[in-house]
């Protein structure tokens, strides 16, 4: 599968409600929530814990497809896709950065890297998907080279300081240049000074024409954003172009 066409916008979300499984009563992480995120954009997404944020991003990432309403990211829907297609789509068109990292302890680094190229499905829809995978090496190396960890290729992650983790992460998920950059709590493991490091970084990849969207309950994460979009209790209570007038939002 290929995201390609950017005529409209590369999240539509629109009257998406999602029940806490086995709950005994009406229970709901996301209620009615409807929005869109153009390709390009660097959106922050913030709220309590509970409000529902990484419900949402678990859904926009394919993690997850038991909702109600209609979801598509780049033309295609996240619940009509067969979980095959879900599985390409994290592969290859969406990169994932988690607040703990989430390497593999036992490989290097540079296997870290190259672990989207040993998923990666026998076809791969993209072409240039299929030109990384012509020499998947030189591509993870120059990734590690990006986020600065060169030297860094062949230790274990164990070895590495918490923001190293986090960019070694950030090349992983850049392996296939996917056009979407989903990231939960990206700082939240991290101190002042290193954290500020990595949105730096996140703003440079925007700059790039990444579109990043980063769940968060930092100020200065939000405050990096172009776009800062407020849940609670499963619902958008904000939308702010943070160069703009806030968008309305039905109560």
């Amino acid at each position: 599968m290929s995201i390609a066409d950017k005529s409209q916008a590369l999240i539509i979300i629109d009257s998406v409600s999602k029940k806490y499984p086995h709950s005994a009563k009406e229970e709901w992480a996301l209620r009615e929530v409807s929005l869109s995120i153009d390709y390009g954009e660097m959106v922050a997404i913030r709220g309590t814990s509970g409000s529902g944020k990484t419900t949402l991003l678990n859904l926009i990432g394919g993690l997850d497809y038991r909702f109600e309403g209609v979801l598509t990211v780049g033309g295609r829907s996240m619940i009509e896709q067969s979980e095959r297609d879900r599985s390409s789509a994290r592969n290859q068109e969406i990169g994932f950065v988690f607040q703990h990292f989430s390497l593999l302890d036992h490989l290097t680094v540079l296997d870290n890297v190259l672990l989207p190229a040993v998923l990666a499905p026998p076809e791969i829809g993209r072409e240039r998907a299929r030109e990384i995978l012509k020499d998947p090496q030189e591509r993870a190396l120059a990734l590690l080279k990006r986020v600065g960890l060169s030297s860094k290729s062949h230790v274990s992650p164990t070895s590495l300081s918490g923001g190293q983790k986090q960019r070694v992460a950030i090349a992983r998920a850049l392996f296939f240049e996917p056009p979407l950059l989903l990231c939960d709590e990206p700082t939240g493991s991290l101190d002042t000074h290193t954290g500020q490091q990595i949105i730096e970084l996140f703003q440079e990849l925007h700059q790039e024409g990444y579109t990043v969207v980063m769940i968060t309950h930092e100020d200065r994460v939000s405050h990096a954003a172009q776009r800062v979009i407020e849940l609670e209790d499963g619902k958008i209570i904000s939308d702010i172009q943070r160069s703009d007038t806030p968008a309305e939002v039905e109560p």
